[in-house]
């Protein structure tokens, strides 16, 4: 997604090659590239997420059990941030065959949109645990299984078709589909809290927080990024730089979504945020 932040960084690829793959071509110049905090983030994501994320994978298979957390579509998640991080090694490494560059690139296009769609699907899940307990389809081994298989095949099928067109706004609207989910997963859920006897206090608080996460994720961190690579409304560096750093930090914000899945490490600190809450509005209405 920051395809647009090195594409100049590229030592002897033609301009007009470059835009045959990228929105545009022009983002950061080399020297940017080369000193400028997007290449150090990059370099966290190897080095310090890339290690956390196998070993949250490890501890997802091994630990956690089926019935705590929707662990298939967040496997699934991690697995497609992996292959983003994968392809970061060989950005950063600059090959000197163009081929192998751009295609790092698509690969890249292919592990961010699995990586949103995989969101969507735990956002799904987590709306329907509340708002449809009966509907557990997306619950179930297979019907998570069916799921992924189509959410990969869809991600293989686009992705690559759009590269080899140069269709990359196709991608664009695909990644803007969430957008319309996101929100109404999240409605509907608060919507739904007071109705849902069933579920656990606890359990509503966890869901809550992992669709307020999702949020903040997709629209701090993955939008800012896509606008500005479609667009390019901001000429200024620094914002640029900003922008793509908010979106390296994804993957990060993926492994916080863990814990707020888990029963156990984050409840404490989501009944305290609730009692402030609840404190907050009864004085609130006490002084009126």
């Amino acid at each position: 997604m920051f395809q647009t932040s090195l594409t100049d960084s590229a030592a002897g690829i033609p301009e007009a090659s470059q835009q045959q793959w990228t929105f545009n071509s022009s983002s950061i110049t080399g020297r940017q590239m080369e000193m400028g905090p997007v290449r150090l983030m990059m370099w966290i994501n190897i080095g310090v997420c890339l290690p956390l994320t196998i070993l949250v994978i490890c501890c997802v298979c091994c630990v956690v059990r089926r019935d705590q957390v929707p662990v298939i579509y967040y496997t699934n998640l991690l697995i497609s941030n992996l292959i983003q991080m994968c392809t970061i090694i060989i950005i950063v490494a600059k090959p000197d065959d163009h081929e192998t560059y751009m295609m790092s690139f698509v690969i890249y296009y292919f592990g961010v949109l699995a990586s949103l769609y995989f969101k969507m699907c735990i956002a799904l899940e987590r709306c329907f645990f509340i708002t449809r307990p009966l509907l557990d389809c997306m619950r179930q081994t297979r019907g998570s299984m069916l799921v992924c298989i189509l959410v990969w095949a869809l991600c293989v099928i686009s992705v690559p078709v759009a590269a080899v067109l140069r269709h990359f706004l196709r991608v664009f609207i695909f990644i803007l589909i969430p957008v319309f989910l996101f929100v109404s997963c999240f409605a509907a859920t608060l919507n739904a809290l007071n109705v849902a006897s069933s579920v656990p206090t606890k359990e509503k608080r966890r869901i809550v927080a992992t669709l307020i996460l999702l949020l903040l994720n997709y629209f701090l961190m993955i939008l800012p990024a896509i606008i500005e690579l479609t667009f390019e409304f901001h000429p200024y560096y620094i914002v640029r730089d900003i922008v793509f750093i908010l979106f390296l930090l994804s993957p990060f914000m993926d492994l916080i979504l863990f814990l707020f899945m888990r029963k156990g490490p984050t409840d404490k600190l989501l009944a305290c945020l609730c009692c402030c809450n609840m404190d907050n509005t009864a004085a609130g209405h006490q002084c009126d």
